[in-house]
C-alpha cells in the first residue's frame, strides 16, 4: 500500500488553524479545538461505511425494546464504537444557518458511544462550540477537515477517473500524526523537558530490549503491558505490535491486553481514541486518564501485575502536591514506596518533591509478575539525575541501592544527545527484570550508544537525531552479547555502592581541664568564652566502665585521668567533622580506608558505625570518560612559530 506523507498532513492541519481560527484563538489555544476536531473527523471516516447498518440496528432495537445496545451496535459498526446520529461530518457542511449548525453539530456528537463520550469530556470539547458556532467559524473548519485535500481515512480518495488522489492512513500513521500534532502544540506553548513524547525510533529500541532476551521463551498465550505514563499510547501500542511480531516468527500466538495511566486529560483522550481506532474489542477500559488519576497518587492498577512495562515519565517535574495528598513524607504509607529492605521494615523510596521521575520505576517494580517464569520486564526512559542524585539514605540512592541489590538491573542504556522533541538533554534508558539469566545475575551492563545515531534531514523540534535500523541493532547485539568493549562495561552490583562515613575529631579548647567531664552548661559556656586549639586538651565527652576496651578508631581512647588509665568519648568538634564515600569494594573496608586516607593526617580522628550510610550512584562519565590526547612538542612549537609569524610588526604599529 502507498504509505501517506506524514509530514504534509500535519502540515496541512497547522494550516486550517492558522486559517480559521487566528483570530479567535491566541495560538497556544489552537489545541482545545484542532486536537478533538482531527480525532472527530478520524472516528467520522472510520465509521462512514457502516452508517446505514448502525442506523438501522438502532431502530431494530428500540423497536423490540433493548435497553442494553452497545454490543450490538458496536458489531453492526465493526468497531469499538459507533455513532446512532443520522449525521455525517460531510453532512453538517450544507447548513443554511449557524443556529441550525450548532443543533445539528451538537446532535452528531451526541450520537458517538459512551467510549467517544469519554473521550470528548476530556477534550472538553463542547465546551468551545459556543464560540466556534458565535464566530461562523464551525462550518470552515468543518469543510477544511472534509475536504479532497486531505485523506484522515483509512480509505484512499480517488479521482473522478478512479485514479487514486490520496492513499489510505492506517491505524499507526494517523497515531504518528496525532503525536506530531500534539509536539508542535507543546513546541508552540514552550512545554517543559520532562512534557515530551517519546519518539518511534527510542520506542522501538526500548521494545526490542525487553522482548529480544526472552524471545526463544515467549509460549503462545496472554501477555498483560503497562505504561504508567501513556501519553498518547503510542509506547504500548509500538511494544504490541514488536511482541506480537517476534510470537509470529517463533510460531506462537500471543493476545495482549494493554493497559495505562495517563494525567494529562487531553493525551489521554487521544490515547484512547488511538486504541479505539486500533482494536475491535475493549482495549480502552484498561486505558485511565484525566487530572483525577495521577499514577502517584492514585494507582489506577494496584492488584494487577504484568509481564511487560515500558514508559518515559516526566523528569524534573514536581511531585508536591501527590506528596500532599498521600500525607507527606512523615505520613506516607503507601506500600510502593515505603518497603522492608537491608533490615530496615519502613526503607523510603520517597524522592524529593521537586522530581518524582524515580518513583515511576518504582511503581513498575511493585508491579512485577512473581510466580511465572519470565517474571516481568521493564523499560524505563530517565535523564541523568536519576544516576546519581540524591545523598546516601535519600530517596533516590535508596531506590538505586534496593534495585541493585535486589539484582533487578539488568542494564542502562546512553542515548545521543537531541533524541528528544523538547529537550536536548542527556537521556538513559533502564533496562530491569526479576528474571536476570545466569550470566547476568550480580551484574550491571553500561553502554554508551551516545554516538550510535544518524542526523535527521530537518529538526523535529530539538530532535536532529534519530537511531536508525542498523543503530537499534547495534544497541540490542551488543546487550545480548553481554561482553566487554569500548562501549559497553560490566560490573558487579557492589560498584556502584559506598558507605558514607561521619568523620569526627576532638574538640579542644583553651583552658579546658584534662581529665574532666564538662555538664552541657559547662561546655557551653566553656565554647563561648574560649578559642579552639589543636595544642589544648580534647574535651571529654564520657568516661567508660573499667571493663570498656579502647578502640580510637571509633571514638573510644584510652588516656589517664588522675593517674589512673581510662577510656573515654571525646566531645566532637562540628567545624572539624568531614564525611568519606567509600567504595564497598574497598579492601579491608571502612577501617582499612581510615588508615590509609585518614589517620596519617589526623591521628585523632575516630567514626561513629551507628551513623554509617549506605548509597548506590552510577558515573557513566567516569567508567566512559576518553582524556584527549596529548599534543606532541613539534606540534606546540609549530603552533607557537606560526603565532610569532603573525604577530609580527604589531608592536610596532601600535607604538605608532
Amino acid at each position: 500500500m502507498q504509505q501517506p506523507n506524514l509530514n504534509r498532513i500535519p502540515n496541512f492541519i497547522w494550516g486550517i488553524a492558522d486559517d480559521v481560527l487566528r483570530d479567535l484563538y491566541v495560538r497556544g489555544k489552537y489545541r482545545d479545538v484542532i486536537l478533538p476536531m482531527t480525532v472527530l473527523r478520524r472516528l467520522d471516516t472510520v465509521l462512514e461505511q457502516s452508517k446505514q447498518k448502525v442506523l438501522h440496528t438502532k431502530t431494530e432495537l428500540d423497536d423490540a425494546g433493548i435497553i442494553e445496545q452497545d454490543p450490538a451496535l458496536c458489531r453492526a459498526a465493526g468497531q469499538a464504537f459507533y455513532n446512532t446520529s443520522k449525521f455525517t461530518l460531510r453532512d453538517l457542511k450544507s447548513r443554511s444557518s449557524q443556529q441550525q449548525l450548532r443543533a445539528d453539530f451538537e446532535n452528531y456528537l451526541d450520537g458517538f458511544s459512551p467510549n467517544v463520550q469519554d473521550i470528548l469530556n476530556n477534550f472538553e470539547f463542547r465546551n468551545q462550540i459556543p464560540r466556534l458556532s458565535k464566530a461562523d467559524v464551525l462550518s470552515a473548519l468543518i469543510e477544511k477537515l472534509t475536504s479532497p485535500e486531505i485523506n484522515l481515512s483509512p480509505r484512499p480518495v480517488l479521482y473522478s477517473d478512479g485514479a487514486q488522489r490520496h492513499p489510505g492512513l492506517d491505524n499507526h500513521a494517523m497515531g504518528t500524526i496525532f503525536e506530531e500534532l500534539v509536539r508542535r502544540f507543546n513546541e508552540e506553548n514552550n512545554e517543559e523537558a520532562g512534557e515530551h513524547w517519546t519518539p518511534r525510533d527510542a520506542v522501538k529500541l526500548m521494545a526490542k530490549l525487553i522482548f529480544l532476551p526472552v524471545a526463544d521463551e515467549i509460549k503462545s498465550g496472554t501477555y498483560l503491558l503497562y505504561d504508567g505514563a501513556c501519553g498518547t499510547g503510542g509506547m504500548l501500542t509500538l511494544a504490541e505490535e514488536t511482541l506480537q511480531s517476534l510470537a509470529a516468527e517463533h510460531s506462537k500466538e500471543v493476545s495482549t491486553h494493554l493497559f495505562g495511566q495517563e494525567i494529562n486529560a487531553e493525551t489521554y483522550a487521544i490515547c484512547k481514541a488511538d486504541l479505539l481506532l486500533k482494536s475491535a474489542g475493549d482495549v480502552t477500559d484498561n486505558i485511565k486518564g484525566g487530572a483525577e488519576y495521577s499514577t502517584l497518587s492514585n494507582d489506577a492498577f494496584p492488584t494487577h501485575e504484568f509481564d511487560f512495562m515500558l514508559s518515559n515519565p516526566p523528569y524534573g517535574k514536581s511531585w508536591k502536591s501527590d506528596l500532599a495528598r498521600m500525607g507527606g513524607k512523615q505520613d506516607m504509607r503507601d506500600p510502593r514506596f515505603m518497603i522492608d529492605h537491608a533490615g530496615d521494615p519502613e526503607y523510603s523510596l520517597v524522592t524529593r518533591s521537586s522530581d518524582g521521575q524515580m518513583l515511576f520505576l518504582v511503581n513498575k517494580l511493585s508491579k512485577m509478575k512473581q510466580d511465572t517464569k519470565l517474571g516481568s520486564r521493564i523499560a524505563e526512559v530517565h535523564n541523568g539525575s536519576s544516576l546519581f542524585t540524591g545523598d546516601a539514605g535519600q530517596g533516590e540512592s535508596n531506590i538505586r541501592r534496593w534495585i541493585i541489590e535486589s539484582d533487578y538491573l539488568e542494564a542502562i542504556v546512553a542515548l545521543p544527545l537531541n533524541m528528544f522533541y523538547n529537550t536536548g538533554i542527556a537521556t538513559y534508558i533502564w533496562v530491569l527484570t526479576n528474571r536476570k539469566p545466569e550470566h547476568r545475575k550480580g551484574k550491571v551492563q553500561l553502554i554508551d550508544a551516545s554516538e550510535w545515531c544518524q542526523p535527521l534531514r530537518k529538526n523535529l523540534g530539538k530532535k536532529n537525531c534519530e537511531l536508525g535500523e542498523a543503530d537499534i541493532k547495534r544497541i540490542c547485539d551488543t546487550f545480548l552479547a553481554f561482553e566487554e568493549s569500548e562501549q559497553s562495561k560490566i560490573f558487579p552490583n557492589q560498584a556502584f555502592g559506598y558507605w558514607k562515613v561521619t568523620v569526627e575529631r576532638p574538640l579542644r579548647l583553651v583552658g579546658a581541664e584534662p581529665g574532666r567531664v564538662y555538664k552541657p552548661n559547662e561546655l557551653k559556656q566553656l565554647k563561648e568564652s574560649s578559642e579552639r586549639s589543636e595544642e589544648a586538651p580534647p574535651i571529654i565527652k564520657k568516661i567508660h566502665k573499667q571493663d570498656t576496651k579502647p578502640d580510637p578508631l571509633r571514638g573510644l581512647f584510652q588516656t589517664n585521668i588522675d593517674g589512673k588509665p581510662a577510656v573515654v568519648e571525646y566531645e566532637p568538634a562540628p567545624d572539624l567533622r568531614d564525611t568519606e564515600q567509600i567504595p564497598l569494594q574497598e579492601k579491608g573496608g571502612i577501617e582499612a580506608f581510615l588508615k590509609r586516607e585518614v589517620l596519617p593526617h589526623a591521628a585523632d580522628a575516630w567514626y561513629a558505625p551507628g551513623s554509617v550510610k549506605i548509597g548506590y550512584e552510577i558515573s557513566f562519565t567516569r567508567h566512559f570518560y576518553k582524556p584527549q590526547p596529548m599534543r606532541s612538542l613539534d606540534e606546540i612549537r609549530a603552533d607557537i612559530l606560526a603565532l610569532g609569524k603573525e604577530s609580527e610588526g604589531l608592536l610596532d604599529e601600535i607604538i605608532k
